[in-house]
């Protein structure tokens, strides 16, 4: 780790703050509203819903590193947990994010209503946030921990959803400049400019964003560069907005440890770049230092993607009671992934070859809402279509020496496999919410209808080829809210779900064609019930709340790793049957005196499979001879039992601070639960100062960052080569470990 920052400067800053106020945790936070210049109410608990909604503000992610993923900034909140190699949680091969032990591919993701898809490392049918949009322009996040709303677009979500909102334009001009330095030679610049309200209602942001840190381990740079334009225009209580981001990353992986490895290469070991004479001794068998397989390190991987991401959205009042909002959308994406294998040698006589899987994605599609007050109904109506065109190929490329292999690759030597999906995807839904009993009873129902259509086509063979469709015609969705008074409700809800199956490197098609004829005519789309009771209450001084969940998943499809990442052998893709999901999470924020304030959440899951399953590539036989995995009674994978929070917090008007931990249990990456990954606790600090001007700036602060406080070692990511069914010593490749201590200094100025 390279740290220059020079520390002495801050010393002021770090005795007189002790953590950033948790401004969102009071019932009534005012944070401008960019759209209007008014003040516009935020609740953390989400007081009034039927199911358990938090939000995250603005003005906390703002707290965060900037260029921090606002996923990372939600792990806070209960039945979150989120994990990452690097210190901005923006690095997608490390990126896993899950809700009450629904994994992230198991959840539903937009961006202002748009569909992010499940925001996979491989994804299909969507893109990251962090490339979505700066962080600097989200607005705020919301996430439901159980029953998604029924108008969110996703086909993903068996578990809860999280909803991004961007920030409007402002009405005033000005220009907002951020400008961070940090360790491993960190450096990111943030320029966005508005235009103000001109032209009768009209209002324009452009900003542009340029990252560029080096890896905390081993030999890369991670590199992006994105551009975000919005304009609105408004007429009377009617809107019209479109936008443009685009995003350009590259970014060099780390090696996938193992918890074997990490005893016999050390905890800091990493992919052999620069020693490219070292890599190509291990790629003939001559191993040092250590090493004692092929697979031990590889000399480098990169991961590159292109994104545009536009839309237009038209947000009409009709009457009085009744509004429409349309919005039309497109997405482009190219994408490599690069490793460097030693399993297939060049042309060229290097017994190296770049083995990619590149990626391509053009999505077309439109959300439209309808909604109308009618006494005491408040009714709701939708539609959501989309056209994905996927393709995907595995390649190899020559190699000649160490250098110029930085870029988008082409002409490759030899094609592994190559697919083209086609998926097309629709979604209806009804509902209405009832308010009784003087405004102290909610109560709303309704369903949705989400059907998907997938054709694979293999242009080069190598993996299954076919048509597969997942469908419901009714999946309802039922709550409740009752006010015991003005400060305490409580919330039920019941819904049903279904994940669609999906094109690409992680669904049905990623197996051989035998075994997907095999299986087709059987498979069955995952589906889940979920169950959410709970209270919320607010104080003076203390507020909360507490929810008791259970969830029933039927027909859980598995990906099972056969071989080694690299060697990128087909998956086995096996149902596990019934998994079953209950637990209890808690939050609560007290605000003892002026300025300070103390928030905590606390989660427990239990998480397990409820059957065995046979795969013909278990050790384990049945009396039959047949394969079988004693998953039974087994948590599930990536699933912590415990997860804890705990945040302090100061703001004045030119101080402010934080200083927080969280806790993650063990978790497992074999279904039979044979070999754990340790529990551990992360520390955060940050702090900072307000200047009324400086100079030309009429707002500016200064803000200091320190992640991972205590340079904890750990396991961050589980499961990033997938998870396998058994793995006695521990030798498995599919962990990262976490960032060490890092240290970050940002200068914020508007004028």
């Amino acid at each position: 780790m390279q740290t220059r920052i020079r520390l002495k400067p801050l010393y002021l800053l770090i005795a007189q703050a002790l953590a950033v106020s948790y401004a969102q945790a009071a019932d009534a936070t005012a944070v401008t509203d960019p759209v209007a210049d008014k003040v516009e109410v935020v609740t953390i608990f989400g007081q009034g819903q039927t199911r358990q909604v938090q939000n995250i503000s603005h003005d906390d992610l703002l707290k965060a590193v900037p260029g921090t993923s606002a996923l990372k900034v939600l792990e806070k909140l209960p039945g979150v947990s989120f994990q990452s190699a690097d210190p901005f949680g923006a690095y997608e091969w490390s990126t896993h994010f899950s809700i009450r032990g629904f994994s992230q591919n198991q959840l539903g993701f937009t961006l202002d209503g748009i569909p992010l898809g499940d925001m996979s490392y491989g994804a299909n049918n969507g893109l990251h946030i962090s490339r979505a949009i700066s962080s600097e322009n989200v607005g705020r996040v919301s996430v439901s921990q159980g029953a998604g709303s029924l108008a969110t677009a996703s086909t993903s979500n068996l578990g809860g959803t999280v909803q991004f909102y961007t920030l409007d334009p402002t009405n005033e001009r000005g220009v907002t400049v951020d400008q961070t330095i940090g360790s491993d030679s960190t450096s990111r610049t943030f320029v966005r400019v508005d235009t103000g309200t001109f032209g009768g209602g009209t209002k324009l942001y452009i900003s542009g964003t340029r990252q560029r840190s080096d890896k905390t381990k081993g030999d890369g740079e991670q590199k992006q560069d994105q551009f975000n334009a919005k304009i609105v225009q408004s007429f009377g209580d009617n809107k019209v907005s479109a936008f443009i981001n685009t995003s350009d990353r590259n970014e060099v992986d780390y090696q996938d440890m193992a918890l074997e490895m990490v005893g016999r290469l050390g905890y800091n070991w990493d992919n052999y770049a620069p020693d490219y004479q070292r890599a190509i001794n291990a790629a003939k068998g001559i191993y040092t230092g250590g090493v004692t397989n092929m697979d031990d390190a590889y000399y480098l991987g990169r991961g590159l993607r292109k994104d545009t991401l536009g839309g237009i959205a038209m947000s009409l009042a009709l009457s009085d009671s009744m509004s429409l909002k349309t919005t039309v959308y497109h997405h482009d994406n190219k994408g490599q992934g690069h490793w460097w294998t030693p399993y297939t040698p060049s042309p060229s006589g290097v017994p190296l070859s770049i083995r990619t899987t590149e990626y391509t994605i053009g999505r077309d599609g439109i959300v439209a809402d309808w909604s109308a007050d009618w006494g005491v109904h408040s009714l709701t109506a939708g539609f959501w279509g989309e056209r994905s065109l996927h393709g995907l190929t595995r390649a190899f490329y020559n190699v000649t020496g160490p250098n110029g292999y930085t870029g988008f690759l082409t002409n490759p030597f030899a094609i592994g496999f190559k697919q083209d999906f086609t998926t097309n995807t629709t979604q209806y839904y009804v509902a209405d919410t009832m308010t009784l009993m003087d405004d102290k009873l909610k109560v709303n129902f309704g369903f949705k209808s989400p059907k998907t259509h997938i054709i694979a086509t293999n242009i080069v063979a190598g993996r299954a080829a076919g048509a597969i469709t997942a469908e419901k015609t009714f999946l309802p969705q039922a709550g409740l809210n009752y006010s015991l008074s003005r400060d305490d409700d409580l919330f039920a809800s019941v819904a049903k779900n279904m994940r669609a199956y999906q094109p690409g490197v992680n669904g049905p098609f990623s197996t051989t064609q035998a075994a997907f004829d095999s299986a087709v005519a059987h498979l069955k789309p995952e589906t889940s019930t979920s169950i959410d009771l709970g209270y919320r209450f607010k104080r003076a001084e203390l507020q909360g709340s507490v929810a008791l969940y259970h969830a029933d998943f039927d027909d859980r499809l598995l990906n099972v790793a056969s071989c080694s990442g690299i060697a990128g052998c087909p998956s086995t893709f096996v149902n596990v049957g019934k998994v079953q999901t209950q637990g209890l999470e808690s939050a609560l924020v007290w605000t003892p005196v002026k300025d300070y304030s103390w928030f905590n959440s606390f989660t427990y899951n239990d998480s397990k499979y409820k059957s065995d399953y046979l795969d013909a590539n278990s050790a384990t036989k049945d009396a039959n001879g047949n394969g079988v995995v004693h998953a039974n009674g087994k948590q599930v994978v990536d699933s912590a039992k415990v997860l804890f929070n705990t945040e302090l917090s100061y703001e004045n008007a030119v101080w402010f601070g934080r200083l927080s931990a969280k806790y993650t249990s063990k978790r497992y990456y074999t279904y039979t639960n044979d070999v754990e990954v340790p529990a551990f606790t992360v520390v955060n600090f940050s702090s900072g100062y307000k200047f009324k001007t400086v100079g030309i700036l009429k707002e500016a602060s200064i803000q200091f960052n320190i992640t991972n406080l205590l340079d904890k070692k750990y396991f961050s990511t589980v499961g990033t080569n997938g998870f396998s069914n058994s793995d006695p010593t521990g030798s498995f490749a599919t962990l990262l470990t976490g960032a060490p201590r890092q240290f970050f200094l940002s200068f914020n100025g508007k004028m």
